[in-house]
């Protein structure tokens, strides 16, 4: 009797101890401090964890594995004040882990350990992010002597050359359109401290989709705004639209409809299709795209809220789909249908000068607010970086 109890007491305790080395860990973000040197990031955790801290390049990220685990609460957001930090955001990985991505403005090194929680049952993580090269005397001797660099717009002007895009009623082309509006949109561009615009096409001429995403990278743009002018069977159809990069469902039928067509433009013109797609796939990267995406609809919402004030909205909410031409590994990116073209009243409005520049304004102010959220690494964000009024 007594053995048989005695292997039932050893079962049991190998199931307990099975049991909560299984447990799901509850994390819970404990706060941001920023110094001189460093940013830290305190997670709170109920015991001490297996996680894996690594970082990633282009945009620079830290990444915090943590094995079964939990997020509760919230991640705080960055300031901008914080030289290091973008932002944060967390997800479920293998269905049972915790995964911490902190999008960066530069480099990093990493140094994590753990201490004393704030009692005897938690214990606390924290992640340092030592910015690299860089101490704050380098930092504010950069500043006082104008080391600083702009941040460069990628201006791209829908289809070109062969292609004229979409044809109005009176016979208006996309493509010349779409040219006088980016045309505007690069002086308005240029004309801003801290900003440089990167003219995708400057003439009639024709580029492949996989070019201009490549002419964007090469030249490290921090932005690329690709502009177009939308047709539709239905005459009546009417307004602006912001699109962003979705892998895989589209945010609705129409939208990847109008990427379909929009990426049926390089195939139509004897772009060789295959080589394109082996070229995307040495730039693509889920995890880093992912990153990209959630900055390409930041921006996006802010041309959105501009654009009402200009004209009105054929769709309210960002719209998403498999764009080629917003494919980029590590540049947000986002396509703007500015109007209907195969609308009568808004064709015409499309060819009045006064009309391109105040659509080319509506979203210099989206993308000036966006940068003033989120400057990207070295820029310096000037006073004059405004966007509270028009």
């Amino acid at each position: 009797m007594v053995k048989h109890l005695h292997k039932a007491l050893l079962v049991l305790f190998f199931l307990f101890v099975a049991s909560s080395a299984s447990a799901e860990v509850t994390v819970q973000c404990a706060g941001v401090t920023s110094d001189a040197e460093k940013t830290r990031l305190i997670l709170e955790t109920t015991t001490s964890v297996a996680h894996q801290v690594f970082t990633l390049e282009a945009p620079d990220r830290v990444v915090i594995d943590i094995t079964q685990a939990r997020l509760i609460g919230e991640l705080p957001q960055a300031t901008t004040r914080d030289r290091t930090l973008v932002g944060l955001r967390s997800g479920v990985r293998n269905e049972a882990d915790l995964r911490i991505v902190v999008d960066l403005k530069q480099a990093v090194r990493v140094k994590s350990f753990f201490t004393a929680g704030a009692d005897v049952q938690h214990q606390r993580l924290i992640i340092d992010l030592i910015p690299k090269g860089n101490n704050a005397r380098n930092s504010a001797d950069s500043r006082r002597r104008g080391k600083v660099r702009s941040a460069i717009i990628a201006i791209d002007a829908g289809h070109g050359g062969q292609d004229p895009g979409a044809i109005g009623s009176t016979g208006v082309r996309e493509k010349d359109v779409t040219l006088a509006i980016a045309s505007k949109l690069a002086r308005l561009v240029n004309s801003e401290p801290g900003m440089r615009a990167l003219m995708i096409r400057n003439d009639d001429s024709f580029i492949g989709l996989q070019e201009r995403v490549l002419m964007a990278r090469q030249h490290h743009a921090d932005l690329f705004i690709s502009i177009h002018a939308d047709a539709f069977d239905n005459t009546d159809a009417h307004g602006s639209s912001v699109y962003t990069l979705s892998i895989g469902e589209a945010s609705s039928d129409a939208a990847m409809s109008l990427a379909q067509r929009e990426n049926s433009v390089d195939k139509n013109n004897g772009v060789d299709i295959a080589a394109s797609n082996d070229l995307l796939a040495t730039v693509i990267s889920d995890m880093t795209q992912s990153a990209t995406i959630e900055h390409s609809s930041e921006v996006a919402k802010t041309v959105i809220f501009y654009l009402a004030k200009v004209s009105n909205l054929h769709k309210t909410e960002v719209q998403r789909a498999e764009f080629v031409v917003l494919k980029s590994l590590d540049v947000p990116s986002l396509l703007v249908e500015t109007a209907f073209i195969s609308n009568a009243d808004e064709e015409r409005r499309l060819t009045n000068a006064n009309y391109q520049f105040r659509l080319a304004q509506a979203i210099l102010f989206g993308i000036r607010a966006y940068l003033k959220k989120n400057p990207p690494q070295g820029l310096q964000v000037n006073a004059q970086l405004s966007a509270d009024s028009q």
